[in-house]
This record gives structure tokens, C-alpha cells and sequence, in this order.
């Protein structure tokens, strides 16, 4: 009989993207506010750190932006909406409502368990585990129709990362699935 396990995961990062159909002005952006950072024989995308909500965004010219740090869609909302208000001192008026797109959600926690990663290695599929390298095994859930799309980091300790949801409804599932899958190799 195998005990319940405790279920414990928190949202740490939610990655968006959306656009804000309209040309940027990179160069008038970096030069006016004091938050970016831009460089275009580096890289193409303007970097505006916001202080709060804590987040990051990567604007590109062609008013792409994808922002990165937030731990609900309501700090991403505000973070797109200081963004806008940002491009107001520099004369840009968006007058759309840009539609927000998950790519990405990260979640830690822990499933209340000690794991033998050795044997989750030789007994689950779709695993990669190279202790002299990272000490957690990545697991990947088997793709059905009924599983999300998702990634999970396994430690010793029981602590885990998630990753490749887009949507808190979808860590739970994977988060269920793999509790089940872990039961059936204790079993």
C-alpha cells in the first residue's frame, strides 16, 4: 500500500507573448528610459526590466514582446500595461488591448517523497539522467491526448520543477500524471 503523497507546487514564471501591432522605435526606447537595455549588434530585441510587478520584457521593432517573470496573469497584465505606458513618454499610443499568449509556465515544488532517481531512471520512459552532469533526472510525461505537454526536473529529495504547461489547470494535470507514474514504479 503505497501512502498518500503530498501535493505542493507553486507558479514561478510565467512566459507570454503578444503583440502590440505597432512599430517600435528601439533606439528613441533605450535612449529615453533609464529600465532598458539594448544592444542590436548583439541581439534584435530591446530589454525593459520592470521593478513591479518583478518581470522582464524583450520588445523587438515590430512591436513583438515577450515577457518573462511573472507569477500570475494578472502581474503579466499589468507588466504589458507599464510597458504601454512606457512607450507613451516616447509618443507611442497603442491603441489596442494586446491579447496575451501562455508559451510557457514554470512551477516548483515537491511531491512529499524521497525519490531513487536510479531506479526512476531504469523504470520510467522518456527520461535523461546523467548524475556527473545535474544532479535531477528530467522526465518528460509520455504525450497522450489526456496528458499536457510538460517537463518535469525530479531531485532526490523530492523537490521537482515543471515546465512547458500553459496553463495552471495543465500543471495540475501533470503534476497528477506523474504522481501516478511514480506510484506505479514504487509499486
Amino acid at each position: 500500500m503505497v501512502k498518500k503523497v503530498s501535493r505542493d507546487i507553486k507558479i514561478v514564471n510565467i512566459v507570454v507573448s503578444t503583440s502590440l501591432e505597432h512599430d517600435i522605435p528601439l533606439e528613441k526606447m533605450a535612449a529615453t528610459l533609464s529600465n532598458t537595455e539594448y544592444n542590436p549588434e548583439q541581439f534584435p530585441g530591446l530589454v525593459i526590466r520592470i521593478k513591479e510587478p518583478k518581470t522582464s520584457a524583450l520588445i523587438f521593432s515590430s512591436g513583438k514582446v515577450v515577457c518573462t517573470g511573472a507569477r500570475t496573469i494578472d502581474k503579466v497584465q499589468e507588466s504589458i500595461k507599464k510597458i504601454i505606458k512606457s512607450l507613451e513618454k516616447i509618443n507611442i499610443k497603442i491603441k489596442i488591448k494586446p491579447e496575451i499568449k501562455i508559451q510557457n509556465i514554470v512551477a516548483s515544488g515537491g511531491v512529499g517523497m524521497d525519490l531513487n532517481l536510479n531506479e526512476l531512471a531504469t523504470k520510467l520512459q522518456n527520461v535523461e539522467y546523467e548524475p556527473e552532469q545535474f544532479p535531477g533526472l528530467v522526465y518528460k510525461l509520455p504525450p497522450t491526448k489526456n496528458n499536457p505537454q510538460a517537463t518535469f526536473l525530479l531531485f532526490s529529495n523530492g523537490k521537482i520543477v515543471c515546465t512547458g504547461t500553459k496553463s495552471e489547470k495543465e500543471v495540475h494535470m501533470a503534476l497528477d500524471k506523474l504522481i501516478e507514474n511514480l506510484k506505479k514504479v514504487k509499486a
